[in-house]
Order: structure tokens, then sequence, then C-alpha cells
């Protein structure tokens, strides 16, 4: 059997080159490495949450999986700074069609027999509230690095951060378990390595 070489892989572990927050000064660079590490914490977290305490029957592993590989298409489009994806319909149609390009492109890189399962992933096409708690899982973190910047002094993020927290506040209106990690696990974030485990 031959075998034939795929370079799919080789594209993810391109992640940690793009930086995000462009158009930022940022105290701490970001990449999208490490963004979609915490956003797939966070998308598994909330469905916890869903499950345990308001009886939900959310796929934790699945929202997780849909966070890891949600800016997957970033590789090649690079990321597009939130003010200028969102500044009209117009724009945000036009970059919505070339994610999906982007996404087409790293799909094609897999074998055959593989693309079916990475299509599913990369496409999100899952239970509309499971989608909305990785929306979630996104802006939480984006809020998160808001808060860390702040911390070390950068009033640069003051702006991003008001805008980000009230869209999340809007999200928790019907998410209560959007509600509840911003109320039990956001005032930890900024807080030195001593507070936080308590010495």
């Amino acid at each position: 059997m031959e075998v034939v070489e795929s370079h799919f892989f080789a594209l993810l572990s391109r992640l940690k080159y793009i930086e995000r927050w462009a158009l930022m000064r940022s105290a701490s660079p970001e990449n999208l490495a490490d963004h979609s590490l915490e956003v797939a914490m966070i998308a598994h977290a909330l469905c916890v949450i869903g499950n345990v305490r308001y009886g939900k029957s959310l796929n934790a592993e699945r929202a997780a999986l849909i966070g890891m590989y949600h800016d997957a298409s970033e590789i090649i489009t690079g990321d597009m700074p939130t003010p200028v994806k969102y500044f009209n319909s117009e724009i945000r149609s036009a970059y919505a069609k070339v994610e999906e390009a982007a996404a087409e492109r790293l799909i094609s890189a897999l074998p055959d027999d593989l693309r079916p399962v990475y299509e599913d992933i990369l496409h999100g096409n899952d239970d509309e509230y499971l989608m909305r708690l990785v929306k979630a899982a996104d802006k939480i973190s984006a809020l998160i690095k808001c808060v860390d910047e702040e911390h070390a002094g950068n009033e640069e993020f003051k702006t991003a951060a008001d805008s980000t927290r009230l869209a999340i506040d809007a999200m928790a209106i019907d998410m209560p378990e959007v509600a509840d990690f911003l109320r039990e696990f956001l005032p930890s974030y900024g807080r030195t390595l001593d507070e936080l485990l308590g010495d």
C-alpha cells in the first residue's frame, strides 16, 4: 500500500506562530495555540457545569474538541481583529466565506478516509446550544487576556475588556453555565501564584 504524505497536522502545529490581538500592544503576546487550549478547557468546564448543576446532557468532550479546532482556519487566514471582522455585515459575510475556504483547504490536506471526521469538527455542525457555549468560552478566553493585560498595567485592553464583558453578560442571561463561570472562576485571574495556592 502506497503511503501518501499528509500536511494536516504540520499545518495545525503552526497555530503557535499566529499571534492574536494584532492591533493591540500586549504586555504578554498570545498565540492561537495558547488561546485554543484555553477555549477547549473553558468549553469543557461550561458543559460540566451545565450537566452537574443544571441537569443537562451536554457533550463536554465534544465541546473541548470543537474548542481546540475553532480557530484552525486562521493558520491560513491569520487572526482577523474583531473590530475589523465585525465592522459591517458585508465584511463579516465575506470573511465567513474566507474562513470556510480556509477550513476546506485544511481538510484537503488529510487522507481521504480521515476527512469526514475532521470536516465534522471544523465545520461544527453540532447542537446549537453546545456551539453557543464554545463561542462563550472563546469570549471568556478573550476577557481573561484583557484581565491579564490590565493586571500587567496595560491600559490598551480596557475598551476591549468592557465590550467583551458586555457580550459575555448578554450570553449569561440564558446560559447559567456562563454566569457561574464568571462568578466563581473569573475573579482568580490576575492573582499571583502564591495567592492562588493560598501561601
